[in-house]
């Protein structure tokens, strides 16, 4: 788990840009504190901070390695972990008989991809993004793994293009880069829509990322070509009635299996642990590898916004020790601005915060920790996957009915029973579900960005994910699935897995995104997925006899934040008030629908809670990144090497 930064120049000249890329490290140093480096031809340009987990004396990056005819062929940076590079270096030696150099999983990356070309990626099981030079053939290739846990930006401008780990590497380059620093106006709407801004697009209109599961190429003075390598499908198939049990027996194997493998490292791995059934399987496997296992916890003193109980009796139940960590009111506000900072583009979810403090917890710990994401999207756990089910009456209503009754739901008031049913039940799937984010309607949109054009709302993010999953014949909740793995999950939960832990230079490992885990999951029957009244059926009896009893079926929670409660109130109120009027986003928010809008909110007229911390983080990062106005209080630390 690192930071990677990668140029490849457009004139020949590397020499003169090695100042440039050593100005981009420092800012990203959290990701990476234990060692630093740089590496030049007179084409390219390789920097790298590291943070040391396998093969900690060796393994420095940027890496250099080729065959026993050119043996420094190739230079190689990578951010992210390979579980399986054991395996690979075995199956490396028996097809070539390749000589590694180290005993880390770096070099079998570039060993494979010598060996495999751009297919070395279908090999890899782990999360990654990595940039290789290869000096022969003058080509530089970089990837992301298939679920997109790590990311990878880059930016093409006449001097060349850069990769880089994250966005500020790249912002500390401008100058000599010669980069566009126009903030996106879409970019910057799909954000507001979408509380997260969605792939490949940045709120720099200069920078962009690398989607995840693709591989571009690049040649000296050429355009980046992309391919996607990874296509998930969720199958159309049926689980024969009496043969159930061997599907849940074999997801629990796979699941076993990719926690194995997750737990391979030269230091310390620990578990994150809310009150779910996700982090508690992840945490109970786990306790069978390492048998001094921590688990982490964080939560508030407000009643009903602590999972802190329930993951304690879970942690006493599988034998780990636990360590909680409770947020203030004052500690979440005083950590908006640096970890708006650490994140590079806003994200507009309020676990960020007490995510930050966990890590920064558990950093003191240990040096990895193991995390429950990716399991709602994979087995089908969110409740509103439900929702297929509830509205297959309107399925069978003629068309002309169905259209008055979309106008009779549009006539009643808000929040009058049977709106929402009538609202949604008669809408298609692609207008009434773009994940997790469904925060403004157009018209409130419309409220606080006056400049927003309806060709850009979420459907131009969904429309092209729908097409595929129709095209292939998905049922409606696996279209669902299929919509979060490249909206919400990619653009929310990896986003802030990734900046939020590395940001305490902590590494997070997540299990349940692993291409054999998905390889099961994909074939789950949605009969399976939301069975009895429940979510992630199939997934909550392969653990029955894994996770406590007290954790099974209950409701799922994260880390709730009380931020409708807060932003009423004198925790938030004040600092939301000041933070809108001192913004310098006139051009952007309407501010005076905006501080009506808290005013609403604190008046008890309407929750715009959601809505309000979508605004009140975009004007924080742009405080700091574009009015230069607010600096965060980002810490020096240091940490050991080895813990």
């Amino acid at each position: 788990m690192c930071g990677l930064l990668a140029m490849l120049t457009t004139d020949g000249n590397g020499a003169e840009f090695v100042n440039a890329v050593e100005s981009g490290l420092p800012c990203m140093r959290h990701r990476g504190p234990d060692a630093a480096g740089t590496w030049h031809d007179d084409k390219a340009v390789f920097g790298f901070n590291r943070l040391s987990i396998i093969d900690l004396a060796h393994s420095h990056q940027p890496l250099r390695w080729g065959p026993e005819e050119n043996p420094e062929r190739y230079a190689m940076t990578f951010n992210g972990e390979i579980y399986n590079y054991i395996e690979l270096r075995a199956q490396l030696q028996s097809l070539g008989g390749y000589e590694f150099r180290t005993s880390g999983d770096s070099e079998t990356i570039v060993v494979g991809f010598h060996h495999w070309g751009e297919k070395v990626v279908e090999h890899l099981r782990g999360m990654f993004a990595f940039v290789i030079w290869d000096t022969e053939t003058d080509t530089m290739f970089a990837a992301r793994d298939q679920f997109g846990i790590k990311p990878l930006y880059y930016a093409t401008t006449d001097a060349g293009t850069v990769f880089a780990s994250e966005k500020k590497s790249i912002l500390e380059m401008a100058e000599p880069l010669g980069l566009d620093l126009t903030l996106d106006r879409r970019a910057v709407q799909h954000y507001v829509d979408l509380q997260y801004t969605p792939e490949p697009e940045s709120l720099h209109a200069g920078i962009r990322r690398v989607e995840s599961g693709c591989t571009v190429t690049l040649k000296p003075g050429g355009t980046v070509v992309s391919e996607r390598y990874f296509k998930p499908t969720f199958e159309v198939r049926s689980v024969p009635k009496g043969s159930e049990q061997a599907l849940f027996d074999r997801i629990a194997e796979v699941l076993d299996d990719s926690v194995a493998k997750h737990m391979r490292a030269d230091v310390t791995v620990g578990s994150f642990l809310s009150g779910g059934i996700d982090s508690t399987a992840i945490a109970a496997l786990a306790k069978k590898y390492n048998p001094d296992l921590l688990t982490f916890t964080t939560g508030f003193e407000r009643e009903g916004y602590s999972e802190i109980d329930v993951a304690a009796e879970s942690a006493e139940a599988i034998g780990a020790e636990h360590i909680v960590k409770v947020v203030s009111p004052e500690e979440y506000a005083t950590a908006i601005p640096k970890i708006m900072w650490y994140l590079d583009d806003p994200v507009a979810d309020p676990s960020l915060v007490p995510l930050y403090f966990v890590a920064e917890t558990a950093r003191k710990h240990v040096k990895v920790v193991l995390s429950g994401e990716g399991a709602d999207e994979l087995f089908g756990g969110y409740t509103i996957y439900k929702e297929p089910l509830s509205l297959a009456p309107f399925e069978k209503i003629p068309d002309p009915m169905l259209r008055g009754l979309r106008t009779l739901g549009q006539m009643l008031p808000d929040g009058m029973k049977g709106k929402s049913l009538l609202d949604r039940g008669t809408q298609p799937m692609e207008d009434r579900y773009y994940g997790n984010a469904r925060n403004f309607t157009y018209e409130q949109l419309e409220r606080v960005l006056p400049w927003a054009k309806p060709e850009w709302d979420h459907r131009e993010v969904t429309a092209p994910i729908y097409q595929v999953s129709k095209e292939l014949g998905m049922d409606p909740v696996a279209r669902m699935q299929h919509l979060d793995l490249f909206t919400w999950m990619r653009g929310d939960i990896l986003v802030k897995a990734d900046k939020i832990n590395m940001a305490n230079s902590l590494e997070l490992r997540v299990p349940f995104l692993d291409k054999e885990v998905f390889e099961v999951a994909q074939t789950i029957p949605h009969e399976l997925k939301i069975a009895n009244g429940t979510t992630k059926y199939a997934l909550r009896k392969a653990l029955e006899q894994i996770v406590p009893p007290h954790v099974l079926h209950r409701r799922k929670l994260g880390f709730p934040v009380p931020m409708r409660h807060w932003l009423a109130g004198e925790e938030l109120f004040g600092w939301a008030q000041d933070t809108i009027t001192e913004s310098q986003t006139e051009d952007i928010f309407n501010k005076k629908e905006v501080l009506e809008m808290l005013k609403e909110h604190r008046d008890g007229v309407s929750d715009h809670s959601r809505r309000l911390w979508t605004v009140l983080c975009f004007m924080v990062w742009h405080g700091i990144f574009v009015e230069k106005r607010i600096t965060p209080d980002i810490e020096e630390r240091d940490y050991p090497v080895k813990l």
